[in-house]
């Protein structure tokens, strides 16, 4: 009698599929219900977790994902065929590090409960220039609609609020007169926005200054805006050189940034700032040596799917009565000294990077190992930097 053989169960996997353990490609195989039924080394190195914690659990049990890596496995599943998406994003839960993955979801047919092959690889240096060198492109182009928007609305505007005024003086009635105040006080808040709109076209006044002066300045105005609910943690590399830069541009853009996770929380949560050195970086396809990054991290609700291509788009804001123009002015600032901002985000933790380039001269200068961190808890202590 001619025994069938036994199916291949998650347990015997790793021997069926041997040859799978010595790629270098994250590989998983999921059952009907995309449990994980299989998962080679790779994956494990890349997620840091071991086989055993991913085997029996669903993909949204072990991992926290955008709807590109649901879309691809939906697909797959509908039609029965091959998907990849370039740019899925997926951490493991409980893990800070966000994966930016090339995937690709196969359907197979094999014995036992295998359905689906889940390929992923860490996106290449390529794909993440030209993002961000598409990024760039658009914010220039937004930049000058702003400008020109700006100046369309505002020549009219003046007219608008001169005229409201010479007809509240000619006005007798008081009632009538809270109409034309009115008109006058949404005008002078429509000239303060276009003022705001047209601000990041000033050419930055360059000079030296330290990363830690403009963070603290920015953590003082946090602490005094949100003196309960906001608990802000410091994690500083004290080592780090002088940058070149305008004092009041880098001020703005980091304060929009840690007040945008501030309001993003309801003005209760933690925020981190820590600053780094970068080394080797490129930016705008320009190779750096040395560049400063200061991570703005938060514990808020994350950014929602709906705005998270266009959140540095001009007046889009993921926040009721935002005006969209916080972020875009950072970005705008930050490409003035010729860096970038970057974000990932999951609920429970978004992290906003500032990446800004040393020039040669200083990055000659630049700490060669990351010692000196300083790390100081409080939100009411006395700065450790001063900030004038």
């Amino acid at each position: 009698m001619t025994v069938p053989p036994a199916p291949v169960s998650a347990l015997s996997a790793g021997s069926a599929f041997a040859g799978l353990d010595v790629l270098v490609t994250a590989v998983l195989m999921l059952d009907d219900r995309f449990t994980v039924r299989y998962a080679n080394p790779a994956a494990e190195n890349l997620f840091a977790l071991s086989r055993n914690l991913m085997l029996h659990h669903t993909l949204d049990e072990v991992f926290s994902h955008d709807e590109a890596l649901s879309t691809a496995l939906t697909a797959a599943r509908t039609n029965h065929a091959g998907y990849s998406d370039y740019d899925v994003k997926l951490n493991a839960l409980g893990r800070a590090e966000v994966h930016h993955l090339i995937c690709s979801v196969t359907p197979i047919d094999l014995p036992g409960e295998f359905r689906y092959l889940l390929e992923m690889r860490p996106i290449t240096q390529q794909i993440k220039a030209a993002r961000e060198e598409r990024i760039l492109d658009q914010t220039q182009a937004n930049r000058e609609l702003v400008r020109n928007l700006a100046h369309e609305i505002r020549n009219p505007l003046g007219g608008i609020r001169g005229a409201a005024q010479l007809l509240d003086a000619e006005l007798d009635r008081a009632d009538l007169r809270e109409y034309t105040r009115v008109v006058m006080q949404e005008a002078d808040r429509l000239q303060s926005l276009m003022d705001r709109m047209l601000t990041p076209h000033r050419l930055p006044q360059l000079g030296a200054l330290n990363i830690h002066e403009v963070v603290e300045r920015v953590r003082s105005v946090i602490v005094a805006e949100f003196p309960d609910g906001i608990r802000i943690r410091r994690d500083y590399d004290t080592s780090l050189p002088m940058l070149s830069g305008d004092r009041e541009q880098l001020i703005q853009a980091v304060l929009n940034i840690v007040r945008n996770a501030a309001q993003a929380m309801d003005g209760h949560g933690e925020i981190e700032l820590r600053t780094r050195i970068a080394r080797s970086i490129t930016l705008a396809r320009r190779r750096y040596r040395h560049a400063i990054t200061l991570q703005v991290i938060d514990n808020g609700p994350g950014i929602s799917d709906s705005v998270r291509e266009r959140v540095f788009y001009p007046l889009v804001s993921g926040r009721e009565g935002g005006s969209g123009l916080g972020l875009t002015l950072a970005q705008t600032f930050i490409n003035q000294h010729h860096g970038t901002i970057e974000f990932d985000s999951v609920p429970g933790r978004t992290c906003f990077t500032v990446i800004v380039p040393l020039p040669e001269e200083t990055a000659a200068g630049a700490p060669g190992a990351p010692s000196g961190h300083a790390r100081n808890d409080a939100t009411t202590s006395t700065p450790s930097f001063a900030a004038n």
